[in-house]
Order: C-alpha cells, then sequence, then structure tokens
C-alpha cells in the first residue's frame, strides 16, 4: 500500500501528519511512504531525516499515486483537485461544520476519514484519538500563555522584597485539555479550582489539587461520547450570572468548552468581563470562526478591554508546539491507518462501529449518519 504525507497549507499551521518514527514503522509493515518536500519543516523536521526513514520525498503533483493521503487539517483546491476515485483522506476535517467540503470530497470519489469523529468511548479507538493527543498539548499551552501574559507570579514567593501571594486560576471545562490545564496551573504553584457542568469530573479535578466550583443554577448536563451536552436557553443564563460572581475573584480564567459541531457556549459575557480586575487575563480555548466561550473574543487575536482585562483567543495551540504535537497525531493517524488495513489493502468495513465512526464519505457518498441527510449548504 502506497502512503502519502501533505505540505500542511492552512494558515498557521506548522504540524506534519508523519514524523520519521511513523514512517519507519509503517515501512517496516510493508507500506511505502510519500512525503511531499517541505512537509516537516515547521516541526523542525528535514527531508532527509523522512529519506532516513525510508521515505521517498517527492513533489506535490506526485501524491497523486498514493492510495491514500494523511494530513493535520483540511486539504485546499489544489489538493482536491488531484484526487482520483476510491483514494482515502484522513485528517482532522472539521466535518460537522463543513457539509460543503464533505459532499465536494464525495463527488470527488473519495474515501474521507476525519479522526475528529473517533468514538472515544471505545476502548480499541484510544490509540487514534487525536483530539485527546492534542487537547493535552492545547491545556499546557493555554496556562503557558495565560502566566506569559499576567503581570505577576503564578506561585506563592516569600522573598526579602516581600511576599507575592500565588495567582487564583479558573479552569471552565474539565475535559482533557481543563484537565491537563489544571495540572499544569498547579505545577506552576497556582491556586486552582474549575467548573464543569458534569459534576462526575469533580473527582478527577481535585486529584489533581483542584478546587471544584459546584453551581446549584445548573444541573448535570453530561452527554454522550465523552461530550457534555448543549444547555437549554434558560439553563446557559442561569450558568452565567452565577458563573460571573466565580469569574470576578479570579486572575486568569482559561475556557475550554466546546460542542462538537456547534457554536461554542458562551461562559464569560460582556458584564463578567466588566467585573474583573485590571490585569485580569483569559484564555478562551473554545474561540473559533464560530465563535468563543468569551464574549468578544476574536480567534488568533489578542484584546485588551476597556477596563484592562486582556483576553486571548487561543487557535490551534497544538500548533503552536508542533514538534510534540506531529509526534503524538502520527502515532493516532499510524493506529487508525493500520486498523484500516487488511492484507496489505486499505479497506472500509462500515459494520465496525469504530470504522463507521470516522469514515464521512466512501464511493461516491456521504455515509457518515451525522452527515448523509444533511444538504451540503446546511
Amino acid at each position: 500500500m502506497k502512503v502519502a504525507v501533505v505540505r500542511e497549507t492552512g494558515p498557521s499551521e506548522r504540524r506534519v501528519a508523519l514524523v520519521p518514527e511513523a514512517v519507519a514503522k509503517l515501512r517496516s509493515a510493508g507500506h511505502e511512504v510519500l512525503v511531499e518536500s517541505g512537509a516537516g519543516e515547521g516541526a523542525f523536521l528535514p527531508d532527509d531525516a523522512y529519506s532516513e526513514a525510508g521515505a521517498t520525498v517527492v513533489a506535490a503533483d506526485q501524491l497523486a499515486e498514493a492510495d491514500a493521503i494523511l494530513m493535520v487539517g483540511r486539504p485546499d483546491a489544489s489538493l482536491i483537485s488531484r484526487l482520483r476515485p476510491g483514494q482515502a483522506i484522513f485528517g482532522l476535517l472539521a466535518p460537522l461544520t463543513d457539509p460543503a467540503l464533505v459532499a465536494q470530497l464525495a463527488e470527488a470519489g473519495a474515501t474521507v476519514v476525519s479522526l475528529d469523529l473517533i468514538p472515544r468511548t471505545l476502548s480499541r479507538a484510544q490509540p487514534m484519538d487525536a483530539l485527546t493527543s492534542q487537547a493535552n498539548i492545547a491545556g499546557y499551552k493555554a496556562v503557558l500563555l495565560a502566566a506569559a501574559e499576567f503581570g505577576r507570579f503564578f506561585p506563592l514567593l516569600i522573598t526579602a522584597a516581600g511576599t507575592a501571594r500565588p495567582a487564583k486560576v479558573l479552569i471552565l471545562g474539565t475535559g482533557v485539555a481543563g484537565l491537563q490545564a489544571i495540572g499544569t496551573a498547579r505545577r506552576l504553584g497556582a491556586v486552582v479550582s474549575a467548573y464543569d457542568v458534569r459534576p462526575e469530573t469533580k473527582t478527577e479535578v481535585e486529584s489533581l489539587g483542584g478546587t471544584f466550583i459546584e453551581l446549584t443554577s445548573v444541573s448535570s448536563a453530561a452527554g454522550t461520547g465523552g461530550y457534555a451536552r448543549a444547555l437549554t436557553e434558560e439553563e446557559r443564563d442561569a450558568q452565567q450570572a452565577e458563573l460571573a460572581g466565580h469569574i470576578a475573584r479570579h486572575d486568569v480564567v482559561i475556557t475550554t468548552a466546546q460542542v462538537p459541531g456547534r457554536r461554542p457556549p458562551v461562559l464569560v459575557t460582556g458584564d463578567a468581563l466588566k467585573s474583573m480586575a485590571p490585569g485580569s487575563v483569559l484564555v478562551d480555548m473554545g474561540a473559533s470562526a464560530l465563535g468563543g466561550n468569551v464574549e468578544g473574543s476574536v480567534a488568533g487575536q489578542t484584546i485588551v478591554t476597556e477596563n484592562g482585562v486582556t483576553i486571548i483567543g487561543a487557535e490551534n495551540l497544538p500548533s503552536t508546539m508542533a514538534a510534540a504535537a506531529s509526534t503524538m497525531y502520527a502515532r493516532n493517524i499510524s493506529s487508525l491507518l493500520t486498523y484500516m488495513v487488511s492484507d496489505g489493502a486499505f479497506t472500509v468495513n462500515l459494520d465496525d462501529d469504530l470504522v463507521a465512526g470516522v469514515v464521512v464519505a466512501h464511493g461516491g457518498a456521504v455515509v457518515h449518519p451525522a452527515l448523509a441527510n444533511q444538504p451540503a449548504g446546511d
């Protein structure tokens, strides 16, 4: 089987789908690996490193020879135009937010495999869970961004010049990214509190040294697949009002809440921002083209409000740690690819719940149940 790795074209995307270590493993399994020249530059991986691992470094127009194309983000128009029927394309394609792209790829006859749809409740899917591996990196980096922007120390410091109190950090959302943020902030010496609509995460928060905030206005909102469900309008308003008091008492707030395929919930309102002390910092990890967790945040931008509060619209944090993120992602994508190979050939068994969970289009049609009946314009 012939596998190709593309050079990412997305804005500020520095990750690469395979690192040389993963190339060597695929080669040992009998696969031929093509790597587009320059694909690993953003992660400090030169073409020579891929050649030494057994890959063939090629120009972009030679990728059409591959049976499967591996990437991190979404394909650009140039790549889509070169796809041939039956060719598979793997990536973090965010199909739930872009059905038009899915329809375009299906029309090209490609088999579309999106790693952000991995069924996270399946134990055998854990080595393929790219959302978890990348969220770990994002949660870690979000705290470092906040610490760099915050004008005071995170830890308690007792010096000859006096005592500096520890920073008070609030993490909103205790999924993978949130838990990593809690652990990182605690290691830096901050006093950490956290909130999630799923009260069952309290034990995890406390095991990392954080204090779990329990709101009286919102009952459990645990959803399916390890995610939280979307709140009703009444629940959201009550949540925002009660959270505002907690937000005002913290120096740093990091928000991580997302609902797959939908606009992220607003957790920090404009009124809550006005109640925060000058010099406070918010890192909005939910910031995206669809919106964010913080009112007024803009993906990829840092904004300072009139009352001196800094809002960081954190976008694609894993890409800022491209070397580590690529290594983890390469293990995820190569594990999934290997799982879908039988007798040396790529196969699509939609009776397998793991495969059915990640295959979006196949045989010229959109086959994923979340998209199959959705108009391309939605």
